[in-house]
């Protein structure tokens, strides 16, 4: 964006003002991704803060080859990444022999019957039952919208390891949300 460039030359000029209109226009993303990866809030601030200041201190290398957002994004995810691989935490993961195309059939028709709103809810809760990985490319995918070339931008996997993972975090998903879901509305509409 010829905006950001703009701020970027300032900065690098020595400018330091300019970068705190940088990281206003950025710090939602960066925030917003960091806590849906270490979903807690002090340490996502914290990843945000860290990945600002790598921003800053590599902003000479940005080569302009890519959006700069999605040069922040990548820098953002891989912050992430260094944070979760200190932490070590474990997800649950179901094995994706479960899912059965009928399942995945009975899950849409079970998603449909619920409002629009609540059906974000419920999805982004199922999501946090996914490995993290999963998690945070079908959040790149669907809720930031990011296009599967700037995901592989971002994650460095392949084209193929991309939309592999996209497969599998689907299926597994809706192995998640039949689990969870079904159930409740089973309960629900059967007392009614």
């Amino acid at each position: 964006m010829i905006n950001d460039q703009l701020y970027i030359e300032k900065i690098l000029k020595g400018n330091t003002n300019a970068y705190a209109t940088l990281v206003d226009k950025y710090k939602v993303m960066v925030y917003t991704l960091a806590f849906k990866m270490v979903q807690n809030k002090e340490e996502a601030e914290e990843v945000s803060q860290d990945t600002f200041i790598k921003v800053y201190k590599n902003l000479s290398k940005f080569k302009g080859e890519s959006k700069f957002s999605t040069w922040v994004y990548k820098i953002a995810y891989r912050t992430c990444l260094d944070a979760l691989k200190k932490r070590k935490n474990k997800y649950n993961t179901d094995t994706i022999d479960e899912v059965t195309i009928n399942k995945i059939k009975t899950t849409e028709g079970i998603l449909e019957s619920i409002e629009k709103k609540e059906r974000a809810v419920v999805i982004k809760q199922c999501m946090q039952d996914l490995p993290e990985d999963e998690r945070t490319i079908l959040w790149m995918f669907y809720f930031d919208e990011l296009s599967l070339k700037e995901i592989i931008n971002v994650t460095d996997f392949s084209e193929a390891n991309v939309k592999v993972k996209l497969h599998r975090a689907r299926k597994r998903l809706l192995t998640i949300v039949q689990r969870k879901v079904e159930p409740e509305l089973i309960n629900h509409y059967g007392r009614k």
